[in-house]
């Protein structure tokens, strides 16, 4: 190590007045978690795994030790860990005698030992709840029309069915009410002192639960999708505080969703599990120890809602003259309600939702209007996946339509050509003083709002129609935490990082969605390509097992995993079935292990991974895959977009099926399958063998066609020969060149093409590749004014403009230009991590945080007349090996804040 290019700073205060033996100020405890959720409802694991943060303002401060200790409900301790010598501080996991029980609230604790030997007292309390086991959930399932009644089509073969075909006849055949949005109510009294009350409740295909008129819990469209063959999710919600002594009213209101998405206006395709249907329990303990329970029985009544439509394609229809104010409050008169119907459970099983919901998360006023013809077309500036709200005043019976949309023509009017269309929202108003509302159960990607019927405040429009007072776009997305923040002196870098995170958040819903509009659908090949950039900028440590659950389902008896999941509709050829897509089932769970150290997808999602290997296998002639879409939309001016162009598809699909051979390797050895580890260790070099024969040209030194990503790929996943590797490498950056630095991948081949130029110390050609404003770039997609990242490297030619599956870069700017990486020998998540910013270009500086398991991470540096100086900071019980720009040698850094500075060669 050199002496003069170094210097470290120790930023961080040291206490010094502490007792050697036990001093509780010089370190806290933040976010306690039980399996990753900081006081969670439904802990569906016996023996749950509890972790915690560290924060200390001394350098170095280190872990040694720690104690667990939980309580019952009664403030009873159950179990005491003792003394644990360890510097763990996540996946601790229950190891007491005593059977924690199913249903019951716990609390718990944890204090430390560092390794200067002072202990810290114990933590506040957190509390954490089982889930109730199956013999509990003891409900029924009522609605207001039973699934034999409602003639509805069975299978999920509709995709773009047209009204007139005979299977649109099918579709409009089905009854009225069975995708009628209805109101369900329950009125009962307690007359005790309430000690805890929790409700579990499954409103398939969405719901909105209430007591006594208090909308409960701020979720959007939960439960979350999922295949209802296969699994059904419930949820579950704290009433303590809620229920009152004497009369209380529980409403529901349900909509369709996925699970009854008959179709209307717009189709991409029609799949109905059954009719709107509920799933309640209310578990009541008093003060006295009693018990009480409420259920979903006959006993309940239901009425028509005034949500008239509601299609998750199709927008959603609302009759405000329809209300029936106090409907969910006690002493309401439900004389003219109906009696539900028992209906049947549905097919999947019940299982606790313990993924991260969807919520109502940003709001977009108005940033420029403009009247064409008798409509008003609004610019909300920010495309997103959301709806409306707004508040109208206008007389009885008045109808006001709104139409959203991502696109205008040139003369201002809307498009809804690549989006998906017709898709609004009518609201029919009742006329009584101002007016707010706002769809329930359906969204849409858009950024523009049609106005019809209806007229802005201060427009000279002198119609006798209503007026909107104030109307919003509202941004809504699964609610999984932002982990992850990225800006540098390259304008177009932080552009794009903008672009690219808003489309992430546009499509991370109940699934990872492709486009928030026409499809909605879970492709799946998004997750893994780009992985490493979800993983760096939200915490999907709870959205993550659910997504695994989806692929578990959709899952075929042969091991072919669908290219959607949950699997809606069944597509044919390489949509339904290619290597790209379905590949994701086995490197997503290594992802997580990645950057959480939690292998426990790998582990339980084993099978799956094998189940898919044995499949390619047998698609597989001479050890090659042949089928699939390849590398999706590359670039090519000459041609449409679609399955690959400039790079064969077998070249893609059989890199994809080695990848998934090695990954299923290294699984085997962590679980100790020797037999599968010989197998498919043997089945791995007989595919390079003939990977290398196939598509390798010994004279050339490429592969396949040579493009870009013939070359990358090979080169990423390690099946390129070492004696071979350079001139491969020299023959990719030379076709980079040929194009004026202009990429040719695509959906596929850009992960592959980024990373292998980042990981052979290429980051000058990788600047230089994205730093213009042509087409194909990220520069281009912002100069042509988008929000999000667009589908196509060419916005113009169409598709959808909310796409975040070209959003490779992301994991080169957290990985490559800030440096933050996991060390790939330690599999800690980021307990131990590496730092190796790559100093590229005429940047100037970075700023980068990534907030992992254990805390934040900073990056922050910046370049001044060759002088290098770096800012970072380390969560505590954290080490890091910093290396310093032109540096092979690392720096061992424990937890605290350090800067550093070099003077570039």
């Amino acid at each position: 190590m050199n002496k003069y290019w170094v210097l470290i700073l120790f930023i961080a205060a040291i206490h010094l007045s502490f007792s050697p033996e036990n001093s509780s100020d010089h370190v806290k405890f933040a976010r306690l978690v039980c399996e990753y959720e900081e006081s969670p409802l439904l802990v569906e694991a016996q023996t749950p795994r509890f972790g915690w943060q560290l924060q200390s303002a001394e350098n170095g401060l280190e872990q040694t030790a720690y104690e667990l200790e939980i309580f019952d409900n009664k403030n009873k301790s159950v179990w005491r860990s003792g003394k644990i010598l360890s510097d763990k501080s996540q996946h601790i996991p229950y190891t007491g005698k005593t059977q924690l029980s199913a249903g019951e609230k716990y609390q718990w604790r944890v204090r430390i030992w560092d390794n200067k030997n002072r202990s810290t007292s114990w933590s506040e309390k957190a509390g954490f709840r089982l889930a109730p086991d199956k013999r509990q959930l003891n409900a029924l399932w009522i609605g207001a029309i039973k699934r034999e009644d409602s003639r509805l089509p069975g299978g999920r073969n509709y995709h773009n069915i047209p009204d007139s075909s005979d299977k649109g006849e099918l579709w409009r055949q089905t009854d009225p009410l069975s995708r009628r949005s209805i109101y369900l109510r329950k009125s009962f009294s307690t007359q005790r002192q309430i000690k805890d009350a929790m409700v579990y409740i499954s409103g398939l295909g969405h719901y909105e639960l209430s007591l006594n008129g208090k909308k409960i819990g701020n979720d959007q469209y939960n439960p979350l999708w999922s295949d209802y063959d296969k699994t059904v999710y419930y949820n579950a919600y704290d009433l303590t505080e809620e229920l009152r002594r004497g009369d209380n009213t529980v409403g529901v209101l349900l909509g369709n969703g996925f699970y009854n998405e008959q179709g209307g206006r717009y189709k991409k395709m029609q799949v109905s599990f059954g009719p709107p249907t509920l799933f309640l329990k209310i578990s009541i303990t008093y003060a006295d120890g009693t018990k009480e329970e409420i259920i979903s029985d006959k006993e309940w009544k239901y009425s028509p809602s005034p949500i008239v439509f509601n299609s998750m394609y199709g927008g959603e229809d609302y009759d405000a003259r329809l209300e029936q104010p106090g409907w969910n409050t006690p002493g309401f008169d439900d004389s003219q309600w109906l009696p539900v119907v028992i209906d049947n459970a549905p097919h999947g099983e019940l299982k606790p939702q313990t993924s991260t919901p969807v919520r109502e998360a940003e709001h977009f006023t108005i940033k420029a209007s403009r009247k064409t013809g008798e409509s008003y077309v609004l610019d909300m500036g920010q495309n997103l996946s959301g709806y409306p709200l707004f508040t109208v005043k206008g007389k009885r019976g008045d109808k006001i339509r709104l139409t959203v949309t991502e696109r205008i023509n040139d003369d201002g009017t809307i498009n809804q050509t690549q989006s998906g269309g017709p898709y609004y929202y009518e609201y029919t108003l009742k006329g009584e003083g101002e007016e707010t509302w706002q769809p329930r159960f359906s969204y849409y990607g858009f950024r523009y709002i049609q106005v019809e019927g209806a007229k802005l405040p201060e427009s000279q429009d002198n119609r006798d129609i209503p007026v909107i007072k104030d109307i919003k776009s509202c941004f809504v997305y699964n609610s999984a935490e932002p982990t992850g923040s990225f800006h540098s002196s390259n304008e177009i870098f932080n552009n794009a990082h903008n672009l690219i995170v808003n489309a992430i958040k546009s499509n991370m819903q109940a699934v990872f969605t492709d486009c928030p509009h026409r499809e909605k659908l879970g492709w799946l090949e998004e997750l893994h390509l780009n992985g490493p950039g979800l993983y760096y900028n939200f915490n999907l440590a709870q959205f993550a097992p659910k997504i695994m659950q989806d692929i578990r389902d959709a899952q075929l008896p042969n091991g072919l995993v669908t290219s959607i999941a949950p699997e809606y509709v069944i597509f044919d050829g390489g949509f339904r079935d290619s290597p790209e897509w379905g590949s994701t089932s086995v490197i997503f769970p290594f992802m997580y292990y990645e950057f959480y150290g939690d292998n426990s997808l790998i582990v339980e999602y084993y099978d799956v991974m094998k189940r898919y290997v044995d499949y390619l296998t047998t698609t597989a002639t001479n050890h090659i895959v042949s089928h699939g879409l390849g590398d999706w939309c590359d670039y090519r001016e000459d041609q449409p977009y679609g399955a690959s162009h400039n790079t064969p598809i077998a070249l893609s699909a059989t890199t994809h099926y080695f990848m998934v051979i090695d990954y299923l390797v290294q699984a085997a050895e962590m679980l100790s399958k020797k037999e599968d580890i010989t197998c498919y260790s043997d089945l791995r070099e007989k595919v390079k063998t003939a990977f290398n024969n196939e598509f390798f040209n010994e004279k050339t030194k490429q592969y396949g066609t040579g493009s870009q990503a013939s070359n990358a790929m090979p080169l990423f996943a390690g099946l390129v020969n070492p004696k071979d590797k350079q001139a491969v490498l020299d023959n990719l950056v030379k076709d980079i060149e040929e194009k004026g630095y202009r990429l040719s991948t695509g959906d596929v081949g850009n992960r592959y093409l980024f990373q292998a130029l980042a990981m052979n110390g290429l980051n000058e050609v990788m600047y230089k590749m994205h730093d213009h404003n042509e087409v194909p770039g990220y520069g281009f997609q912002l100069q042509f004014g988008a929000t999000t990242l667009t589908e196509l490297w060419d916005p113009r030619k169409g598709a959808s403009w909310n796409h975040f599956m070209m959003g490779q870069i992301e994991e080169w700017f957290y990985r490559s230009l800030a440096g933050i990486d996991t060390d790939e020998n330690a599999h800690t998540g980021f307990k131990n991590f590496k730092i190796a910013p790559q100093v590229v270009g005429d940047l100037k500086f970075v700023n980068a945080a990534y907030n992992s398991l254990y805390g934040i991470i900073k990056v922050d540096w910046k370049v001044d007349n060759g002088q290098f100086e770096m800012d970072i900071e380390i969560p505590v019980n954290c080490e890091a090996k910093v290396y310093l720009p032109q540096e092979t040698h690392y720096i061992p850094v424990k937890s605290g804040k350090y800067s550093f500075k070099k003077r570039l060669q």
